[in-house]
């Protein structure tokens, strides 16, 4: 089912922390018609009104799904809320964005995959990062093969706050580097492990420490918290040829190449082996500089206009919210390995 009338009406459910960034971006885009807002919360909806006076508000969801005027539904609310919201809304014929994580399960995502299918929907999962300058730049060097063999790859993503009550650290902010890393290797792991602790609130951990072990050989490691005296996003890619470091909270150069890197000669003779170390420039590539949000939500259009899969569809959502489950099962069993190639 693709889009015929000129432009495509909007439905935003959840107007709290992610909610407002959706309805700018919703708002400043040429292709979007109406827009209206949908929350529990009739605060958050007044506060919405006084910075966009023209949108329609509800707090009931039937409402929005309901209307001639939305054609499509944008999901920001509890991730616990996600299957059901998005169900709704593709049988009800609307097209569906669902903020990251996708899904509380992954049976819930297959389950929502497969309805979108059957009626024809575009439905796409918010892995905003996927859009990113940075990100999208060191997927295509990885591709193009100008860092070698991958060998492992580190990320650090922590924080002091926001401790949530509804979910883990891991699936809070893990499904970041997750949904980052499966699509630079454009594969997901064999393996995963997790060790955590909840220091602050009983039951829901706050630092994880996950490993994963990818069908290439590569390995990755990834440390989450919301317990750290500084902000960290920072990410090390270490390659047979050259190396790389991508650090978000960089303003200017947030993507680092080094040409850095071993060689290992076997011995001609009996005696050691030799390794023969190089240290080269320092290069910084040039990033385009836009809102990763705006092109996501460009993006999204372009796939309702045209039928187009979106970059960050429901299998892209499922393969992470997979990853979420593994990971988190480790943790609770003590740092048991966990299969999911």
């Amino acid at each position: 089912m693709h889009k015929t009338s000129e432009k495509i009406g909007v439905g935003i459910v959840g107007c709290g922390y992610w909610g407002p960034n959706l309805i700018r971006n919703f708002l400043n885009n040429k292709n979007c018609g109406q827009v209206i807002c949908c929350d529990l919360d009739q605060t958050k909806l007044e506060q919405i009104q006084g910075r966009y006076p023209s949108l329609k508000l509800t707090p009931h969801y039937q409402d929005l799904v309901g209307s001639n005027q939305v054609d499509a539904v944008a999901i920001a609310t509890p991730v616990n809320t996600h299957f059901q919201l998005a169900r709704d809304a593709l049988q009800a014929g609307k097209h569906v964005f669902v903020e990251k994580p996708f899904t509380c399960k992954a049976a819930e995502a297959q389950e929502l995959i497969e309805l979108a299918e059957k009626k024809k929907l575009t439905l796409m999962v918010g892995h905003t990062f996927e859009y990113s300058p940075p990100v999208v730049k060191i997927g295509e060097l990885i591709s193009e093969g100008a860092l070698g063999d991958i060998y492992f790859i580190s990320s650090s993503r922590v924080n002091l706050g926001l401790h949530r009550k509804d979910v883990s650290v891991i699936w809070d902010l893990a499904s970041h580097d997750f949904s980052i890393l499966f699509s630079w290797l454009k594969t997901v792991p064999l393996r995963i492990t997790a060790l955590g602790k909840d220091y602050v609130q009983r039951g829901i951990p706050d630092v994880a420490f996950i490993n994963m072990e990818f069908p290439s050989g590569c390995l990755a490691h990834v440390e989450v918290s919301w317990l750290a005296p500084s902000k960290l996003r920072r990410t090390a890619v270490i390659g047979s040829e050259k190396m790389l470091v991508y650090d978000d909270t960089e303003v200017m150069e947030k993507v680092k190449i080094y040409d850095k890197g071993v060689d290992y000669k076997d011995p001609g003779t009996f005696g050691e082996f030799q390794l023969s170390y190089r240290a080269g420039d320092i290069i910084s590539p040039r990033l385009d500089n836009y809102e990763p949000l705006g092109v996501e939500v460009s993006h999204f259009f372009d796939c309702i206009w045209n039928g187009k899969k979106p970059r960050t569809d429901g299998l892209s959502g499922l393969r992470v919210v997979q990853a979420l489950e593994a990971a988190q099962k480790s943790l609770e069993n003590k740092g048991h390995v966990e299969q999911i190639g």
